[in-house]
């Protein structure tokens, strides 16, 4: 199965490496904009949530997945990644990957139900300050609707298995690898049985992952907080990003070299297929 997961991740990621500034490569943003709504159509119908920005519309595009025949009624979890980059990137990494294997959710538990239903929920303008993500949040947060748990998926596919190449925040690195070849979960308090599970699933798969706390909302440790899950966080909903640290380990974040041959493709199958079987038995 890890070899299919593979192959569709590659032939994904080769629709969406491209530029896709909003506001400066409209082609491109709106080109993977649209091959993740067809995307999502295959498995079920899509919703679209609208929000405003400078005084215009975008979307954020919504697939939900049912639970197993025979799970009671119960909240989803809430899988999201954006598919914006910065001017000037293809954004392979970032976030081309999370988007990849967002896609490759679809696929998976459509075909695998999980005990809980799954939201897949593609944000925009991500890079302009984590907006599709915030509208969002605040959205199901002024419903009252419940969320069984938010995952963000933010850069999932860079390996550096050199001595010393991964970074840290101040104080941070006494407790963890220096070499950057794992995947990193970063939850609220709340998270922390998720974490667990899933860093446990991930690890069963080949792939090495690291697991961190934050307590405040990540407040205390900005890096913590650079994706869609921050906004779910501060509205009290539990979140987990999955990371490969972004900047933090790969030299092409942000840039023109943020390309598909950059990408380790064994490691982010690893990655994809942990973090389905994981929860698919939540």
């Amino acid at each position: 199965m890890i070899d299919n997961i593979k192959q569709n991740l590659e032939n994904h990621l080769k629709e969406i490496v491209r530029e896709r500034d909003p506001f400066l490569s409209t082609q491109g943003h709106f080109y993977v904009k649209e091959y993740i709504r067809q995307e999502f159509k295959k498995w079920g119908k899509l919703e679209n949530f609208e929000f405003n920005y400078n005084n215009k519309t975008y979307e954020n595009l919504i697939l939900n997945l049912p639970s197993k025949p025979n799970s009671k009624s119960k909240p989803p979890i809430l899988i999201g990644a954006h598919f914006d980059t910065v001017i000037g990137s293809a954004g392979a990494d970032d976030n081309g990957t999370g988007i990849a294997v967002l896609l490759e959710l679809a696929r998976f538990f459509y075909h695998y139900p999980s005990h809980y239903p799954i939201r897949l929920v593609a944000f925009d303008l991500e890079k302009y300050g984590l907006v599709g993500s915030s509208a969002y949040a605040d959205s199901l947060k002024q419903q009252k609707q419940k969320i069984r748990l938010m995952i963000s998926l933010e850069m999932l596919g860079y390996c550096n298995p050199n001595p010393n190449s991964q970074l840290y925040p101040p104080g941070i690195n006494y407790f963890y690898p220096s070499t950057g070849d794992f995947i990193a979960l970063i939850g609220n308090l709340s998270t922390i049985p998720d974490l667990i599970k899933i860093s446990g699933c991930i690890r069963k798969k080949n792939s090495p992952c690291e697991w961190l706390v934050v307590p405040f909302g990540g407040k205390i440790v900005s890096d913590t907080r650079r994706s869609d899950h921050a906004p779910f966080w501060d509205n009290n909903y539990k979140g987990i990003m999955i990371t490969d640290t972004a900047n933090l380990r790969n030299p092409n974040y942000h840039k023109p070299s943020d390309t598909l041959d950059t990408i380790d493709l064994d490691f982010l199958a690893g990655v994809c297929y942990g973090l389905a079987t994981a929860i698919q038995n939540f």
